[in-house]
């Protein structure tokens, strides 16, 4: 299951992170954010143990969505050593977002 990220736990979970970190950025009002949700849930157990897959709610944590300027979502950042090296705006594949973070390991 992928972990909640919050304003709260993000320095720990993310920036402390020796893992390369998959962030979905999503809302629950959002469409194309559940369009993509099984693929996220998917790729936490696939991943579990080489990456951290998270989701942020942004109504819930707007520090860190605005942190990284999100203004559309769905929004699927990749981050190594707690800089952004990927990212992808709006629904697509499951083999995009496996395909970003398999660059990253």
């Amino acid at each position: 299951m992928a972990i909640e990220i919050t304003d709260n736990n993000y320095q720990q979970l993310v920036m402390e992170s020796n893992q390369p970190v998959m962030l979905d950025f999503w809302a629950p009002w959002c469409g194309p954010c559940r369009m993509i949700a099984p693929f996220v849930e998917e790729m936490a157990k696939e991943f579990e143990g080489t990456a951290v897959i998270g989701k942020v709610n942004v109504d819930n944590s707007p520090e860190i969505a605005g942190m990284f300027g999100i203004r559309n979502i769905p929004t699927v950042l990749f981050l190594k050593n707690g800089k952004m090296a990927d990212k992808q705006v709006g629904a697509c594949p499951k083999q995009t977002l496996v395909s970003k973070l398999n660059a990253l390991l």
